[in-house]
Protein backbone atom coordinates (compact mmCIF):
# COMPACT_ATOMS: atom_id res chain seq x y z
CA UNK A 1 0.00 0.00 0.00
CA UNK A 2 2.82 2.36 0.89
CA UNK A 3 4.33 1.64 -2.30
CA UNK A 4 1.04 2.10 -4.66
CA UNK A 5 0.93 5.22 -2.04
CA UNK A 6 4.08 6.49 -3.42
CA UNK A 7 3.63 5.65 -7.00
CA UNK A 8 0.45 8.10 -6.80
CA UNK A 9 1.93 10.70 -5.41
CA UNK A 10 4.56 10.89 -8.00
CA UNK A 11 2.61 10.77 -10.63
CA UNK A 12 0.50 13.85 -9.65
CA UNK A 13 1.28 16.96 -10.54
CA UNK A 14 0.34 18.70 -7.43
CA UNK A 15 0.87 23.00 -7.47
CA UNK A 16 0.65 24.29 -4.17
CA UNK A 17 1.77 27.27 -5.13
CA UNK A 18 -1.61 28.64 -4.90
CA UNK A 19 -4.19 28.65 -2.26
CA UNK A 20 -6.81 27.29 -3.96
CA UNK A 21 -9.68 28.81 -1.71
CA UNK A 22 -8.29 32.29 -1.43
CA UNK A 23 -9.89 34.89 -3.93
CA UNK A 24 -7.52 36.09 -7.13
CA UNK A 25 -7.99 37.76 -10.34
CA UNK A 26 -8.86 35.14 -12.21
CA UNK A 27 -11.91 34.23 -9.75
CA UNK A 28 -12.91 37.67 -8.12
CA UNK A 29 -16.14 38.81 -8.74
CA UNK A 30 -16.13 42.92 -9.18
CA UNK A 31 -19.99 42.98 -8.34
CA UNK A 32 -18.84 41.31 -4.88
CA UNK A 33 -15.95 43.52 -4.66
CA UNK A 34 -17.90 46.44 -4.92
CA UNK A 35 -20.68 45.32 -2.42
CA UNK A 36 -17.92 44.70 -0.06
CA UNK A 37 -16.51 48.42 -0.25
CA UNK A 38 -19.68 49.94 -0.19
CA UNK A 39 -20.80 48.18 3.29
CA UNK A 40 -16.99 48.54 4.25
CA UNK A 41 -17.68 52.32 4.03
CA UNK A 42 -20.70 52.57 5.97
CA UNK A 43 -18.96 50.86 8.55
CA UNK A 44 -15.70 53.42 9.08
CA UNK A 45 -17.95 56.49 8.79
CA UNK A 46 -19.88 55.30 11.82
CA UNK A 47 -17.34 54.39 13.67
CA UNK A 48 -15.28 57.61 12.97
CA UNK A 49 -19.08 59.36 13.36
CA UNK A 50 -19.16 58.08 17.32
CA UNK A 51 -16.14 59.72 17.97
CA UNK A 52 -16.97 62.58 16.35
CA UNK A 53 -20.59 62.72 18.05
CA UNK A 54 -19.45 62.33 21.57
CA UNK A 55 -16.47 64.61 21.15
CA UNK A 56 -19.04 67.45 19.64
CA UNK A 57 -21.43 66.87 22.99
CA UNK A 58 -24.55 65.22 20.53
CA UNK A 59 -24.15 61.92 22.61
CA UNK A 60 -22.63 61.47 26.22
CA UNK A 61 -18.46 61.08 26.08
CA UNK A 62 -18.10 58.34 29.22
CA UNK A 63 -15.04 59.27 30.23
CA UNK A 64 -13.14 61.64 33.35
CA UNK A 65 -10.50 63.07 30.18
CA UNK A 66 -10.33 63.29 26.82
CA UNK A 67 -6.55 61.64 27.25
CA UNK A 68 -8.95 58.24 28.50
CA UNK A 69 -11.15 58.09 26.59
CA UNK A 70 -9.15 58.13 23.26
CA UNK A 71 -5.84 56.05 23.66
CA UNK A 72 -4.00 54.04 20.73
CA UNK A 73 -5.88 51.03 21.04
CA UNK A 74 -9.57 53.28 20.59
CA UNK A 75 -9.32 53.29 16.43
CA UNK A 76 -7.92 50.05 15.78
CA UNK A 77 -10.71 49.12 14.03
CA UNK A 78 -11.17 51.70 12.21
CA UNK A 79 -8.25 51.79 10.66
CA UNK A 80 -8.01 48.25 9.62
CA UNK A 81 -11.15 48.09 7.91
CA UNK A 82 -9.83 51.08 6.21
CA UNK A 83 -6.51 50.17 5.23
CA UNK A 84 -6.84 46.01 5.31
CA UNK A 85 -10.65 46.59 3.97
CA UNK A 86 -11.61 48.80 2.13
CA UNK A 87 -8.69 50.65 0.45
CA UNK A 88 -7.11 47.11 -0.50
CA UNK A 89 -10.19 46.06 -2.03
CA UNK A 90 -10.52 48.73 -4.29
CA UNK A 91 -6.73 48.43 -5.14
CA UNK A 92 -7.84 44.84 -6.13
CA UNK A 93 -11.23 45.95 -8.27
CA UNK A 94 -9.51 48.94 -10.59
CA UNK A 95 -7.41 46.67 -12.86
CA UNK A 96 -10.23 44.19 -13.05
CA UNK A 97 -12.49 47.09 -13.44
CA UNK A 98 -10.63 48.71 -15.70
CA UNK A 99 -10.14 45.53 -18.03
CA UNK A 100 -13.65 45.02 -17.99
CA UNK A 101 -14.43 48.41 -19.07
CA UNK A 102 -16.56 48.76 -15.73
CA UNK A 103 -16.86 52.37 -15.29
CA UNK A 104 -19.45 53.05 -13.09
CA UNK A 105 -17.85 50.53 -10.70
CA UNK A 106 -14.92 52.74 -11.11
CA UNK A 107 -16.37 55.61 -10.47
CA UNK A 108 -18.52 54.62 -7.45
CA UNK A 109 -15.03 52.94 -5.88
CA UNK A 110 -13.03 55.78 -6.50
CA UNK A 111 -15.46 58.35 -4.65
CA UNK A 112 -15.36 56.09 -1.74
CA UNK A 113 -11.90 55.81 -1.62
CA UNK A 114 -11.75 60.00 -1.68
CA UNK A 115 -14.39 59.83 1.08
CA UNK A 116 -11.86 57.19 3.03
CA UNK A 117 -8.72 59.52 2.54
CA UNK A 118 -10.34 62.14 3.68
CA UNK A 119 -11.55 60.69 6.78
CA UNK A 120 -8.04 59.20 7.72
CA UNK A 121 -6.27 62.59 7.22
CA UNK A 122 -9.05 64.79 9.23
CA UNK A 123 -8.53 62.06 11.72
CA UNK A 124 -4.91 61.51 12.01
CA UNK A 125 -3.19 64.37 10.26
CA UNK A 126 0.18 62.00 7.91
CA UNK A 127 -1.00 58.88 7.40
CA UNK A 128 0.75 56.43 4.89
CA UNK A 129 -1.23 56.42 1.57
CA UNK A 130 1.38 56.16 -1.16
CA UNK A 131 3.73 53.21 -0.01
CA UNK A 132 0.68 51.69 1.74
CA UNK A 133 -1.10 49.51 -0.54
CA UNK A 134 2.35 47.94 -1.80
CA UNK A 135 1.84 44.37 -0.55
CA UNK A 136 5.85 43.94 -0.83
CA UNK A 137 6.33 46.93 1.75
CA UNK A 138 5.65 46.13 5.20
CA UNK A 139 6.48 49.37 6.93
CA UNK A 140 5.27 51.65 4.38
CA UNK A 141 5.97 55.60 5.18
CA UNK A 142 3.60 58.39 6.17
CA UNK A 143 2.22 61.02 3.40
CA UNK A 144 1.80 64.59 4.55
CA UNK A 145 -1.68 65.16 5.21
CA UNK A 146 -1.70 67.80 2.67
CA UNK A 147 -0.76 65.16 -0.56
CA UNK A 148 -3.03 62.64 0.87
CA UNK A 149 -6.06 65.67 0.48
CA UNK A 150 -4.75 66.38 -2.87
CA UNK A 151 -4.40 62.75 -3.98
CA UNK A 152 -8.35 62.35 -2.76
CA UNK A 153 -8.97 65.53 -5.03
CA UNK A 154 -8.02 63.45 -8.05
CA UNK A 155 -9.68 60.45 -7.63
CA UNK A 156 -12.59 62.75 -7.57
CA UNK A 157 -11.94 64.23 -10.76
CA UNK A 158 -11.52 60.25 -12.00
CA UNK A 159 -14.48 59.64 -10.92
CA UNK A 160 -16.87 62.36 -12.32
CA UNK A 161 -14.93 61.06 -15.51
CA UNK A 162 -16.02 57.35 -14.75
CA UNK A 163 -19.72 58.15 -14.29
CA UNK A 164 -19.82 60.46 -17.39
CA UNK A 165 -18.19 57.64 -19.80
CA UNK A 166 -20.03 57.12 -23.10
CA UNK A 167 -19.36 53.61 -23.04
CA UNK A 168 -19.59 51.31 -19.59
CA UNK A 169 -19.98 47.70 -19.27
CA UNK A 170 -22.06 46.12 -16.35
CA UNK A 171 -24.32 47.36 -13.79
CA UNK A 172 -22.96 47.54 -10.33
CA UNK A 173 -25.12 47.28 -7.91
CA UNK A 174 -25.44 50.39 -6.16
CA UNK A 175 -26.30 50.89 -2.32
CA UNK A 176 -26.48 54.66 -2.19
CA UNK A 177 -28.01 56.12 -5.31
CA UNK A 178 -29.71 53.14 -7.35
CA UNK A 179 -27.37 53.58 -10.35
CA UNK A 180 -28.04 57.29 -10.60
CA UNK A 181 -25.13 58.39 -12.18
CA UNK A 182 -25.91 62.11 -12.04
CA UNK A 183 -26.50 61.89 -8.23
CA UNK A 184 -23.20 60.19 -7.81
CA UNK A 185 -21.15 62.87 -9.77
CA UNK A 186 -23.39 65.84 -7.79
CA UNK A 187 -22.38 63.61 -5.10
CA UNK A 188 -18.26 64.57 -6.61
CA UNK A 189 -18.91 68.09 -7.12
CA UNK A 190 -19.98 68.24 -3.08
CA UNK A 191 -16.97 66.27 -1.69
CA UNK A 192 -15.11 69.00 -3.80
CA UNK A 193 -16.49 71.89 -1.88
CA UNK A 194 -16.20 69.92 1.66
CA UNK A 195 -12.37 69.54 0.23
CA UNK A 196 -12.35 73.28 -0.48
CA UNK A 197 -13.75 74.51 2.88
CA UNK A 198 -11.79 72.25 4.84
CA UNK A 199 -8.68 73.79 3.10
CA UNK A 200 -9.80 77.43 3.14
CA UNK A 201 -7.79 78.06 6.00
CA UNK A 202 -4.94 77.08 4.60
CA UNK A 203 -5.44 78.27 0.73
CA UNK A 204 -8.12 80.68 0.67
CA UNK A 205 -7.51 82.19 -3.07
CA UNK A 206 -7.71 78.64 -4.50
CA UNK A 207 -10.83 77.60 -2.27
CA UNK A 208 -12.82 80.73 -3.06
CA UNK A 209 -12.00 80.53 -7.25
CA UNK A 210 -12.94 76.86 -7.05
CA UNK A 211 -15.85 76.94 -5.13
CA UNK A 212 -17.01 79.91 -6.94
CA UNK A 213 -16.75 77.56 -10.00
CA UNK A 214 -18.81 75.20 -8.13
CA UNK A 215 -21.43 77.39 -7.62
CA UNK A 216 -21.55 78.15 -11.43
CA UNK A 217 -21.43 74.69 -12.25
CA UNK A 218 -25.33 74.60 -10.47
CA UNK A 219 -24.50 70.60 -9.82
CA UNK A 220 -24.35 69.71 -6.29
CA UNK A 221 -26.48 67.92 -3.86
CA UNK A 222 -30.03 68.88 -3.94
CA UNK A 223 -33.01 68.05 -2.15
CA UNK A 224 -33.76 64.79 -3.28
CA UNK A 225 -29.68 63.73 -4.15
CA UNK A 226 -29.00 62.96 -0.04
CA UNK A 227 -25.94 60.53 0.41
CA UNK A 228 -27.13 57.93 3.15
CA UNK A 229 -26.83 54.54 3.38
CA UNK A 230 -30.65 53.17 4.32
CA UNK A 231 -30.42 50.02 6.96
CA UNK A 232 -32.86 47.72 6.84
CA UNK A 233 -35.43 45.69 9.45
CA UNK A 234 -34.12 41.68 9.28
CA UNK A 235 -32.51 40.73 12.82
CA UNK A 236 -30.11 38.01 11.45
CA UNK A 237 -28.40 36.52 8.69
CA UNK A 238 -27.14 39.58 8.42
CA UNK A 239 -28.86 41.83 11.03
CA UNK A 240 -29.05 44.67 8.78
CA UNK A 241 -30.49 47.06 11.62
CA UNK A 242 -29.14 50.83 11.87
CA UNK A 243 -26.49 49.82 14.62
CA UNK A 244 -28.11 52.83 17.20
CA UNK A 245 -31.66 51.16 17.32
CA UNK A 246 -30.10 47.88 17.60
CA UNK A 247 -27.98 49.09 20.90
CA UNK A 248 -30.84 50.60 22.43
CA UNK A 249 -34.34 48.92 21.71
CA UNK A 250 -32.95 45.61 21.93
CA UNK A 251 -32.74 45.52 25.71
CA UNK A 252 -33.17 49.00 26.22
CA UNK A 253 -31.00 52.02 27.51
CA UNK A 254 -27.93 52.04 25.02
CA UNK A 255 -25.95 55.69 24.59
CA UNK A 256 -26.78 58.38 26.81
CA UNK A 257 -27.55 61.34 24.98
CA UNK A 258 -25.58 64.71 25.50
CA UNK A 259 -27.27 66.77 28.21
CA UNK A 260 -25.67 70.03 26.02
CA UNK A 261 -27.33 69.10 22.74
CA UNK A 262 -30.52 68.29 24.68
CA UNK A 263 -30.71 71.66 25.71
CA UNK A 264 -30.18 73.44 22.49
CA UNK A 265 -32.77 71.00 21.13
CA UNK A 266 -35.97 72.47 23.73
CA UNK A 267 -34.52 75.14 25.90
CA UNK A 268 -31.94 77.24 24.53
CA UNK A 269 -34.13 79.14 22.06
CA UNK A 270 -37.54 79.09 24.47
CA UNK A 271 -39.12 77.15 22.15
CA UNK A 272 -38.16 73.68 20.91
CA UNK A 273 -36.34 72.76 17.52
CA UNK A 274 -38.94 71.53 15.38
CA UNK A 275 -36.60 68.36 15.03
CA UNK A 276 -36.69 66.95 18.66
CA UNK A 277 -38.94 65.15 18.87
CA UNK A 278 -37.54 63.12 15.49
CA UNK A 279 -34.07 63.03 16.87
CA UNK A 280 -34.46 62.27 20.71
CA UNK A 281 -37.37 59.60 22.04
CA UNK A 282 -38.09 60.29 25.95
CA UNK A 283 -38.94 56.68 27.77
CA UNK A 284 -40.37 59.45 30.47
CA UNK A 285 -41.54 63.09 30.49
CA UNK A 286 -41.00 63.83 33.85
CA UNK A 287 -37.75 64.71 35.68
CA UNK A 288 -36.72 62.07 37.98
CA UNK A 289 -36.00 63.13 41.44
CA UNK A 290 -34.44 60.08 42.42
CA UNK A 291 -30.64 60.67 43.11
CA UNK A 292 -30.43 57.10 42.84
CA UNK A 293 -31.53 57.27 39.27
CA UNK A 294 -29.31 60.26 38.10
CA UNK A 295 -26.95 61.45 41.08
CA UNK A 296 -26.02 64.80 39.99
CA UNK A 297 -29.67 66.26 40.82
CA UNK A 298 -28.37 65.79 44.43
CA UNK A 299 -25.21 67.79 43.75
CA UNK A 300 -24.24 71.18 43.25
CA UNK A 301 -22.64 72.08 39.84
CA UNK A 302 -18.70 72.01 39.43
CA UNK A 303 -17.31 75.57 40.34
CA UNK A 304 -16.48 75.77 36.56
CA UNK A 305 -19.85 75.02 35.49
CA UNK A 306 -21.43 77.60 38.20
CA UNK A 307 -18.62 80.44 37.05
CA UNK A 308 -19.16 80.39 33.61
CA UNK A 309 -23.01 79.32 33.32
CA UNK A 310 -22.79 76.25 31.77
CA UNK A 311 -25.80 73.93 31.81
CA UNK A 312 -25.63 70.95 34.37
CA UNK A 313 -27.31 67.53 34.69
CA UNK A 314 -30.68 68.02 33.35
CA UNK A 315 -32.04 70.36 30.66
CA UNK A 316 -35.47 71.57 31.64
CA UNK A 317 -38.57 69.49 33.30
CA UNK A 318 -39.83 67.38 30.58
CA UNK A 319 -37.62 64.15 31.37
CA UNK A 320 -34.70 64.98 28.93
CA UNK A 321 -32.46 62.55 30.81
CA UNK A 322 -28.83 62.27 29.65
CA UNK A 323 -25.48 62.77 31.06
CA UNK A 324 -23.35 66.24 30.91
CA UNK A 325 -20.14 66.22 28.93
CA UNK A 326 -16.92 63.54 30.19
CA UNK A 327 -19.61 61.99 32.57
CA UNK A 328 -17.27 58.92 33.79
CA UNK A 329 -19.92 57.59 36.54
CA UNK A 330 -21.45 54.39 36.42
CA UNK A 331 -24.63 53.08 35.19
CA UNK A 332 -27.70 52.81 37.31
CA UNK A 333 -30.58 50.76 36.54
CA UNK A 334 -32.22 53.52 34.14
CA UNK A 335 -32.35 52.00 30.59
CA UNK A 336 -35.71 52.14 30.55
CA UNK A 337 -35.99 55.57 31.90
CA UNK A 338 -33.15 58.27 30.07
CA UNK A 339 -33.70 59.65 26.46
CA UNK A 340 -32.89 57.17 23.92
CA UNK A 341 -32.57 58.04 19.55
CA UNK A 342 -35.66 58.79 17.93
CA UNK A 343 -36.35 57.56 14.83
CA UNK A 344 -34.40 60.09 12.90
CA UNK A 345 -31.85 59.06 12.16
CA UNK A 346 -31.65 55.64 13.81
CA UNK A 347 -35.57 54.04 13.09
CA UNK A 348 -36.97 54.08 16.06
CA UNK A 349 -39.59 55.86 17.80
CA UNK A 350 -41.07 59.27 17.13
CA UNK A 351 -41.55 61.38 20.90
CA UNK A 352 -45.56 61.88 20.81
CA UNK A 353 -45.93 61.47 24.25
CA UNK A 354 -46.10 58.17 25.41
CA UNK A 355 -43.25 57.98 27.26
CA UNK A 356 -42.98 54.07 26.79
CA UNK A 357 -40.01 51.72 27.32
CA UNK A 358 -38.31 51.09 24.22
CA UNK A 359 -37.26 47.47 24.82
CA UNK A 360 -39.08 45.76 22.19
CA UNK A 361 -37.60 45.63 18.81
CA UNK A 362 -41.05 45.98 16.97
CA UNK A 363 -41.36 49.59 17.62
CA UNK A 364 -40.72 52.80 15.49
CA UNK A 365 -39.34 52.16 12.32
CA UNK A 366 -37.42 48.70 13.44
CA UNK A 367 -34.20 49.74 12.81
CA UNK A 368 -34.73 51.12 9.32
CA UNK A 369 -32.55 54.24 10.04
CA UNK A 370 -30.24 55.81 7.66
CA UNK A 371 -26.15 56.98 8.10
CA UNK A 372 -26.59 60.66 6.85
CA UNK A 373 -23.30 60.89 5.63
CA UNK A 374 -23.48 64.00 3.18
CA UNK A 375 -27.27 65.55 2.78
CA UNK A 376 -28.47 68.45 0.45
CA UNK A 377 -28.41 70.97 3.84
CA UNK A 378 -24.69 70.86 4.56
CA UNK A 379 -24.27 72.18 1.04
CA UNK A 380 -25.73 75.33 2.08
CA UNK A 381 -24.22 75.34 5.42
CA UNK A 382 -20.96 75.11 3.69
CA UNK A 383 -22.01 77.11 0.98
CA UNK A 384 -23.02 79.99 4.32
CA UNK A 385 -19.12 79.55 5.57
CA UNK A 386 -17.42 80.42 2.49
CA UNK A 387 -19.43 83.52 1.75
CA UNK A 388 -18.80 84.95 5.40
CA UNK A 389 -14.95 84.32 5.10
CA UNK A 390 -14.03 84.05 1.45
CA UNK A 391 -16.43 86.09 -0.29
CA UNK A 392 -17.72 83.61 -2.75
CA UNK A 393 -21.13 83.96 -4.54
CA UNK A 394 -24.15 84.40 -2.46
CA UNK A 395 -25.42 85.61 0.87
CA UNK A 396 -24.32 83.91 3.76
CA UNK A 397 -27.83 85.11 5.41
CA UNK A 398 -29.81 83.09 2.32
CA UNK A 399 -27.70 80.01 2.62
CA UNK A 400 -28.31 79.70 6.35
CA UNK A 401 -31.96 80.44 6.25
CA UNK A 402 -31.95 77.29 3.01
CA UNK A 403 -29.55 74.91 5.06
CA UNK A 404 -31.78 74.87 7.81
CA UNK A 405 -35.09 74.81 5.95
CA UNK A 406 -33.96 71.85 3.61
CA UNK A 407 -32.53 69.88 6.74
CA UNK A 408 -35.99 69.99 8.53
CA UNK A 409 -37.88 68.74 5.50
CA UNK A 410 -35.17 66.42 5.07
CA UNK A 411 -36.21 64.88 8.61
CA UNK A 412 -40.04 65.26 8.24
CA UNK A 413 -39.53 63.54 5.01
CA UNK A 414 -37.99 60.72 6.26
CA UNK A 415 -39.40 59.99 9.15
CA UNK A 416 -42.99 60.20 7.48
CA UNK A 417 -41.41 57.78 5.23
CA UNK A 418 -41.39 55.48 7.72
CA UNK A 419 -44.43 53.08 9.92
CA UNK A 420 -44.42 56.49 12.14
CA UNK A 421 -46.40 58.51 9.49
CA UNK A 422 -49.99 58.42 10.83
CA UNK A 423 -47.94 58.43 14.89
CA UNK A 424 -46.45 61.68 13.53
CA UNK A 425 -49.17 63.41 11.23
CA UNK A 426 -51.74 62.56 14.07
CA UNK A 427 -48.91 64.85 16.36
CA UNK A 428 -48.19 67.37 14.27
CA UNK A 429 -50.01 67.74 11.01
CA UNK A 430 -48.24 68.66 8.22
CA UNK A 431 -49.26 72.28 8.03
CA UNK A 432 -48.56 72.40 11.40
CA UNK A 433 -45.41 71.16 10.96
CA UNK A 434 -44.27 73.50 8.02
CA UNK A 435 -45.33 76.14 10.31
CA UNK A 436 -42.82 75.65 13.01
CA UNK A 437 -40.32 75.28 10.47
CA UNK A 438 -41.43 79.21 9.12
CA UNK A 439 -41.31 80.31 12.78
CA UNK A 440 -37.72 78.44 13.61
CA UNK A 441 -36.45 80.18 10.24
CA UNK A 442 -37.61 83.53 11.04
CA UNK A 443 -35.98 83.26 14.62
CA UNK A 444 -32.61 82.48 13.41
CA UNK A 445 -32.62 85.12 10.32
CA UNK A 446 -33.76 87.89 12.47
CA UNK A 447 -30.91 86.61 15.05
CA UNK A 448 -28.33 86.67 12.84
CA UNK A 449 -29.38 89.90 10.96
CA UNK A 450 -28.17 91.22 14.56
CA UNK A 451 -25.19 89.76 14.42
CA UNK A 452 -22.38 92.65 14.14
CA UNK A 453 -19.22 90.71 13.40
CA UNK A 454 -18.44 87.50 11.59
CA UNK A 455 -17.67 85.82 14.47
CA UNK A 456 -21.33 86.44 15.90
CA UNK A 457 -22.54 85.20 12.50
CA UNK A 458 -20.33 82.17 12.38
CA UNK A 459 -21.61 81.26 16.08
CA UNK A 460 -24.85 81.17 14.51
CA UNK A 461 -24.00 79.11 11.29
CA UNK A 462 -21.77 76.95 13.21
CA UNK A 463 -24.66 76.23 15.76
CA UNK A 464 -27.39 75.45 12.74
CA UNK A 465 -25.22 73.39 11.01
CA UNK A 466 -24.33 71.33 14.43
CA UNK A 467 -27.58 70.95 14.95
CA UNK A 468 -28.40 69.69 11.46
CA UNK A 469 -25.83 67.20 11.60
CA UNK A 470 -27.43 65.10 14.18
CA UNK A 471 -26.22 61.26 13.57
CA UNK A 472 -22.90 63.01 11.71
CA UNK A 473 -19.90 63.20 13.95
CA UNK A 474 -17.37 62.92 11.08
CA UNK A 475 -18.71 66.82 9.79
CA UNK A 476 -19.07 68.17 13.24
CA UNK A 477 -15.82 67.07 14.54
CA UNK A 478 -14.52 68.97 11.21
CA UNK A 479 -16.80 71.95 11.96
CA UNK A 480 -15.74 72.44 15.42
CA UNK A 481 -12.01 72.39 14.33
CA UNK A 482 -12.13 74.54 11.39
CA UNK A 483 -14.53 77.29 12.78
CA UNK A 484 -14.36 76.86 16.84
CA UNK A 485 -18.16 76.32 16.37
CA UNK A 486 -20.41 75.91 18.17
CA UNK A 487 -18.31 78.15 20.78
CA UNK A 488 -18.87 77.95 24.43
CA UNK A 489 -19.24 74.17 24.68
CA UNK A 490 -20.05 71.98 27.48
CA UNK A 491 -16.75 71.15 29.61
CA UNK A 492 -15.68 68.34 31.31
CA UNK A 493 -17.20 67.69 34.52
CA UNK A 494 -13.78 67.95 36.45
CA UNK A 495 -11.69 70.74 36.84
CA UNK A 496 -8.65 69.58 34.46
CA UNK A 497 -10.25 67.85 31.90
CA UNK A 498 -7.53 67.03 29.88
CA UNK A 499 -6.81 68.39 25.86
CA UNK A 500 -9.25 68.16 23.74
CA UNK A 501 -7.96 65.81 20.32
CA UNK A 502 -7.03 67.84 17.18
CA UNK A 503 -6.30 64.45 16.04
CA UNK A 504 -5.99 61.17 16.79
CA UNK A 505 -3.09 58.80 18.02
CA UNK A 506 -1.67 56.94 15.45
CA UNK A 507 -3.35 52.94 16.74
CA UNK A 508 -1.66 50.53 18.13
CA UNK A 509 -2.02 47.86 15.77
CA UNK A 510 0.12 49.81 13.48
CA UNK A 511 2.56 51.15 15.70
CA UNK A 512 3.36 47.19 16.63
CA UNK A 513 3.37 46.34 12.73
CA UNK A 514 4.94 49.07 11.30
CA UNK A 515 8.97 49.79 11.82
CA UNK A 516 8.62 53.37 10.32
CA UNK A 517 5.51 54.32 12.45
CA UNK A 518 6.16 57.07 14.96
CA UNK A 519 3.89 57.97 17.44
CA UNK A 520 2.44 61.59 18.33
CA UNK A 521 3.49 63.79 21.64
CA UNK A 522 -0.30 63.79 22.63
CA UNK A 523 -3.92 64.40 20.32
CA UNK A 524 -3.01 68.20 20.58
CA UNK A 525 -1.47 67.97 16.54
CA UNK A 526 -3.18 69.53 14.33
CA UNK A 527 -4.17 68.20 10.60
CA UNK A 528 -2.85 70.67 8.36
CA UNK A 529 -5.90 72.54 7.27
CA UNK A 530 -6.22 73.48 10.83
CA UNK A 531 -4.00 76.58 11.56
CA UNK A 532 -6.17 78.05 14.38
CA UNK A 533 -4.82 79.10 17.83
CA UNK A 534 -3.65 75.39 19.43
CA UNK A 535 -5.18 74.00 22.89
CA UNK A 536 -8.42 74.04 24.47
CA UNK A 537 -9.33 77.80 24.54
CA UNK A 538 -9.94 77.49 20.23
CA UNK A 539 -12.72 75.40 20.77
CA UNK A 540 -14.19 75.91 24.34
Amino acid sequence: MIAASMVFAASCDLDLQEDPNAVNASTANPDFLLNSIQLGYQGVFNTIGDDGMRLTRMINQGSAQYEGAYTPTTTNGYWSNAYAGILADIDFLVPLAEESNLQRHLGIAKTIKAMVLFHLVDSYGDVPYREALDPSNFFPNVDPGAQVYSDALALLNEAEAHFSAPESSGSPNDFYYGRNYGKWTRLVNTLKLRYYVNTRLVNSSESATAINALIASNNLLREGDDFVFQFGTTSADPDSRHPRFTGTYVSGGGDYQSTYYMWHLTEAKGFDDPRARYYIYRQTTVNSTDPDEIECIGTIPPAHYLANGFIYCLPGERGYWGRDHLNPDGIPPDGLRRSVWGVYPAGGRFDDDSAAPVNNITLGAQGAGIHPIMLASYVDFMLAEAALFLGTSGDPADYLASGIEKSMNFVREFATSTPEASTIRSFTPDDAYAQQVTNYVSYISNEYSSASTNTDKMRIIGREYWLALYGNGVEAFNLYRRTGQPDNMQPGLQQNFGNFPRSFFYPLNYLTTNNNAVQKADQTVQVFWDTNPAGNAWVY
